[in-house]
């Protein structure tokens, strides 16, 4: 069963976002496997708590990374970064 483990910072994605990670790394894992693989691959994204994770040493928070956009705050999805 492919698998694929995202970890973001919480409130930097929304939903929308979420679910386009999911959507297309199914269809990469269908490209590459065939279609046998779509229907046990699973995609997992994972919301890493502000200040759970860090680079080289440094723990980095919403702060360092530029803020969440109003949409995280309001609806607890996140927005910021969005692409």
């Amino acid at each position: 069963m492919p698998f694929a483990d995202f970890k973001v910072p919480e409130k930097t994605l929304t939903t929308k976002q979420k679910e386009k990670i999911v959507t297309r790394t199914t269809e990469l894992f269908v490209e590459i496997y065939g279609e046998r693989a779509r229907a046990n691959t699973m995609v997992l994204v994972e919301d890493v708590t502000d200040g759970g994770w860090g680079i080289s040493g440094n723990v980095l928070t919403l702060a360092t990374l530029g803020q969440a956009t109003e949409e995280a705050t309001e609806d607890g999805s996140g927005a910021a970064g969005a692409a």
